[in-house]
């Protein structure tokens, strides 16, 4: 399964493209054509792409979930999910394949995001343990989010309705800390932005990548995968489990 669905990333090199696209010019437009204006809101002075780039990498890993999702019901709508379900493959391979090999997908994107991010200025100060931690919270993330784009490319009846399913893993960085702090926020939005999972997650990886403090978003920023990987992996399940009629 897992080398099938390489073989359909090098055929269809389209999504890809785009998963890798979409972070890199939201970084570029930010840096180069916002930073100017946001670096004032930066405490401590620091600078605006050493914040902004974790917001990017969280991104870049919703991004990727939106490429799983539309995958996924595109094997569905294709039927090729049904077919695989009569074949004599162990029945889960199908979900374990596609996972892996988004896991493969995203893993990919994030180091090219992570070279043009070098490439414009990101001066990280992550040491080698630094770096190991980032790297394992950041598949802890992609984890847990292509479990969610399975979940919603399996239960969307369209490509278009599971490629909008996973719009909220792409846009909902925009009210965390992932572009300005939280505290610049209208009042109202402060509160949702401190206790949606994006604040901790991005605020963990910058802590790694750029020394800035963690306190306690390193518990947070796990305990949400943990659980968001259970939501995704349960209801992709009982989502494959179903009589393919319905």
């Amino acid at each position: 399964m897992l080398r099938r669905n390489l073989r359909h990333m090098q055929r269809f090199p389209m999504m890809s493209i785009g998963t890798i696209g979409m972070p890199v010019l939201m970084m570029l437009l930010f840096v180069h054509v916002f930073g100017g204006s946001l670096d004032t809101t930066i405490p401590g002075g620091a600078s605006y792409v050493d914040y902004l780039v974790p917001g990017i990498l969280v991104m870049a890993v919703g991004a990727g979930a939106a490429w799983t999702s539309v995958n996924i019901n595109t094997d569905m709508g294709e039927g090729i999910i049904a077919r695989f379900r009569t074949m004599a493959i162990s029945r889960y391979s199908v979900l374990t394949g596609q996972a892996l090999s988004s896991l493969l997908n995203t893993a990919l994107t994030l180091a090219l995001v992570i070279g043009v991010a070098l490439l414009n200025g990101f001066r990280p100060s992550a040491g080698p343990a630094d770096w190991l931690a980032a790297a394992g919270l950041l598949l802890l993330i992609a984890f847990a989010f292509t479990w969610l784009g399975i979940a919603f490319g399996m239960g969307a009846k369209t490509v278009a309705g599971a490629n909008s399913s996973a719009l909220p893993l792409q846009f909902l960085p925009f009210v965390s800390s992932a572009f300005v702090p939280t505290d610049s926020m209208s009042s109202g939005l402060v509160w949702f932005a401190g206790h949606q999972p994006f604040t901790p997650i991005t605020d963990t990886l910058r802590g790694l990548l750029v020394g800035t403090p963690v306190g306690d978003s390193g518990y947070w920023a796990v305990g949400w995968c943990l659980v968001l990987s259970a939501v995704g992996y349960a209801r992709s399940r009982v989502l494959f489990d179903r009589d393919p009629s319905r």
